[in-house]
C-alpha cells in the first residue's frame, strides 16, 4: 500500500463537522481515506461513513485503510457530481465533506501523469476507465481552443504563446510525457516572467487536469445537491486549492443562504496554520468553507 498521506485541515474539518457516535457522514471525495479515518475515529463507536471517489485505485487504497472499521464504512465508485444517482434520495447525513482537486495519491504516482516533478505518461485522468488523456487533448485541440483552455482553467496569461508552442512541437512529435510538457512550457514563457513561488508549468498542468476531468463543470450543482442530503443541523464542508474552485464554493454557499436553506459558518475561509504548511506543503493553498442546514428550513 502507498504511504499514508496527511489529510489537509483535518482538525478544522472535525471542528466544523462535529462528528459524534451514531452520526452519519459522507466523504464525497474519499481519496486515500485520510479524512475518513479521522471522521470514523471521532464518531466511534457507532458513527458510519459513506465514501465516494471516481478513482478506482483510490477506492482500493481507502478500502484497505478503512477495513478495520468494518460495517461502519461503505465505499462507492463514482463522481461526486452524480450524488443523486449514487445515493438513496431518502439518505440524510450529519456531515458531508468535499476535498477538491487531485489527491496526494494521484500527484505522487508518476504513472498517473499529474505532476511535472515526475517523469510519466501525460494522462491526468482521475478515473482511468473513462475520457481522453491530457496527451490526447494536446494532440487534437486546435491552437485557439487550447489557448482558451489554458487561460480559462489555468488563468495563465501566456496561454496563447503556450498553445502555439504545443502546436509547433506536435508537428514534429506528440507531447506524451509530463517532463516534456513541463520543459516546453518553461521554454515558451520568458525566464524573467516565470512566477516567483511556483513552477512555470503549474498553471498549465492545472488547466489540463481540470479539463480532462471536467472538475469544475458540475461542481456548483454537486455542492447544491449535497446540501439536500443534509439532515437537520447537518454541516457541509468544502476544501478548495485554487481560486476557481474557491469562487464556485463561495458563490454556491451565498446562493444557498439567500434561498433560506442554510447558514454560512465561514464568512472568511479557514486556512492552514504555519505548522501544518511546514509539515504538509500541499496544504499551503487550501481554503475551507462550511455551512449548516437550518432546522427551521425543513
Amino acid at each position: 500500500m502507498p504511504p499514508v498521506h496527511l489529510p489537509v485541515l483535518a482538525a478544522e474539518v472535525l471542528a466544523c463537522l462535529l462528528p459524534r457516535s451514531g452520526g452519519r457522514y459522507l466523504d464525497a471525495t474519499v481519496g486515500a481515506g485520510g479524512h475518513a479515518v479521522a471522521l470514523l475515529e471521532a464518531s466511534a463507536p457507532a458513527g458510519v461513513l459513506v465514501g465516494i471517489d471516481c478513482d478506482p485505485e483510490a477506492l482500493r487504497v481507502a478500502g484497505e485503510r478503512l477495513a478495520g472499521f468494518g460495517p461502519r464504512v461503505r465505499l462507492l465508485h463514482g463522481r461526486h457530481e452524480a450524488l443523486t444517482q449514487l445515493l438513496d434520495p431518502a439518505e440524510r447525513f450529519d456531515g458531508i465533506l468535499f476535498d477538491l482537486g487531485a489527491s496526494a495519491l494521484q500527484l505522487d504516482t508518476a504513472e498517473r501523469g499529474f505532476s511535472f516533478a515526475r517523469e510519466g505518461p501525460l494522462d491526468m485522468r482521475m478515473d482511468p476507465t473513462r475520457g481522453p488523456t491530457a496527451a490526447e487533448l494536446l494532440e487534437r485541440l486546435p491552437e485557439q481552443a487550447l489557448a482558451d483552455l489554458i487561460y480559462r482553467w489555468g488563468e495563465e496569461r501566456f496561454s496563447r504563446r503556450l498553445a502555439r508552442a504545443v502546436v509547433e512541437a506536435r508537428r514534429e512529435a506528440p507531447v506524451l510525457s509530463t517532463t516534456a510538457l513541463a520543459a516546453l512550457v518553461a521554454r515558451a514563457i520568458p525566464r524573467g516572467k516565470w512566477p516567483r513561488k511556483i513552477h512555470p508549468a503549474t498553471r498549465t498542468f492545472q488547466a489540463l487536469r481540470i479539463a480532462v476531468n471536467e472538475e469544475l463543470t458540475g461542481l456548483a450543482a454537486a455542492l447544491t445537491a449535497a446540501a439536500g442530503f443534509l439532515g437537520l443541523g447537518g454541516r457541509l464542508v468544502a476544501i478548495s486549492f485554487h481560486s476557481l474552485e474557491d469562487r464556485i464554493v463561495k458563490h454556491t454557499w451565498r446562493t444557498l443562504e439567500a434561498a433560506g436553506r442554510v447558514r454560512v459558518l465561514t464568512r472568511r475561509p479557514i486556512i492552514p496554520g504555519d505548522a501544518e504548511m511546514d509539515c504538509n506543503p500541499r496544504a499551503r493553498s487550501a481554503k475551507l468553507r462550511a455551512l449548516e442546514y437550518l432546522p427551521e428550513a425543513n
